[in-house]
């Protein structure tokens, strides 16, 4: 397999993920309300209610509304998270957590970069191949990027919101690609992601070369799993 001209990395599960559970990072920020919670089923709440929610893109959105609509979306998931739970009417003004809690996951305190990380990112940029993070997340990433230190490794990021399409959709590969001169060569690039369906089927569906990051090492579900490129670890490559 020859060398890419450039490689795609998810953000959130490839590059840094949460300290610790979504579930500790909210109770954190609760406690400067007076609310206890309970970690687990937070946690529990947070993944059943993200799986259920529409992918984080608003199609035709004027660039200018783009920020309001990624607060109303994680503010509608927060909510029904926490009313799953039963926690909701504990906070006397949501709205004012909410506020806090959306600023909070904005820093590095709830992230966490992989260790392997920093070695992969090393490695390819000796090699001189172009880094880009290409994400369904929202703008906020830009600042965690740069405050985790890790901006001067991309030479692209291509988030959702910003897109108007979430991976697996195609357009947000594409555009990816165009941001590289790849649009016609999609062969040349590589995309690294810790979800099959929206990572590596997304990415093989336009002709990008595509691995699996199966970080936890879970059991392949079915036999397109079995035989997908998966690597446990980015330096795996």
């Amino acid at each position: 397999m020859r060398s890419p001209q450039v490689i795609y990395l998810d953000a959130v599960g490839t590059v840094f993920g949460v300290r610790d559970s979504v579930g500790e990072q909210y109770a954190k920020v609760a406690i400067d309300f007076g609310v206890n919670l309970d970690e687990q089923a937070i946690n529990y709440a947070f993944y059943q209610s993200f799986q259920a929610a529409p992918r984080i893109a608003f199609p035709n959105l004027p660039q200018a509304e783009i920020p309001i609509a990624e607060y109303k979306w994680w503010r509608s998931l927060a909510e029904q998270t926490f009313r799953q739970t039963g926690d909701f009417a504990k906070f006397a003004n949501f709205d004012q957590f909410f506020n806090q809690l959306y600023a909070y996951f904005a820093t590095t305190e709830p992230w966490a970069i992989y260790q392997d990380v920093r070695i992969a990112l090393d490695a390819w940029k000796k090699q001189g191949i172009a880094l880009g993070v290409l994400s369904n997340f929202d703008s906020r990433i830009y600042k965690v990027i740069a405050d985790l230190e890790l901006k001067s490794y991309f030479d692209s990021i291509t988030i959702s919101t910003e897109v108007g399409a979430a991976k697996p959709q195609a357009t947000i590969f594409k555009t990816a690609l165009a941001k590289h001169q790849l649009e016609r060569s999609p062969d040349l690039a590589w995309h690294i992601g810790d979800s099959f369906g929206e990572d590596y089927e997304g990415a093989t569906a336009v002709g990008i070369t595509s691995f699996w990051l199966n970080r936890d090492r879970r059991p392949a579900k079915d036999l397109a799993q079995q035989t997908a490129r998966t690597i446990h670890l980015l330096t795996d490559l």
